[in-house]
């Protein structure tokens, strides 16, 4: 009778046997031989374009909403910053500029009529208190 022995190597100071991925490395490199490759190793560099960030105005439209919506054009902004980053969070970065420009172009009007209404409230009636007086 032929009989083979098989050694095993077990880490130092185990006393448990080898485990199924030990055993398979080990029968891997004793068929196929070590790994060699004659070719160095070669990495790939993959250049990831970064998002262009678009504006999308929310906060400066919600102000214009809450404090000096004259002729609703506060909400209006609001409407096209909410559609803009939509856009922005579907990928059309595109159509979320269009409609960033839109808010931002109602935005500086909103804010230009609400502080030339607020300057007129504030001088109109001490003008008409001076004529009175």
């Amino acid at each position: 009778m032929n009989h083979t022995v098989q050694t095993f190597f077990t880490p130092a100071g185990t006393d448990r046997p080898p485990n199924y991925e030990m055993l398979k490395e080990e029968h891997e490199v004793a068929t196929l031989g070590a790994p060699h490759n004659p070719a160095p190793p070669t990495s790939t560099v993959i250049h990831i374009r970064s998002e262009t960030s678009v504006p999308d105005h929310v906060v400066w439209s919600l102000f214009n909403t809450l404090f000096m919506n004259s002729c609703c054009l506060g909400f209006i902004a609001f409407a096209y910053s909410v559609k803009s980053r939509d856009r922005k969070m579907v990928g059309d970065l595109t159509g979320a500029q269009a409609y960033a420009s839109t808010a931002k172009c109602l935005n500086v009007w909103a804010l230009i009529l609400g502080i030339v209404m607020t300057i007129l409230l504030i001088i109109i009636p001490i003008l008409i208190l001076q004529a009175y007086q």
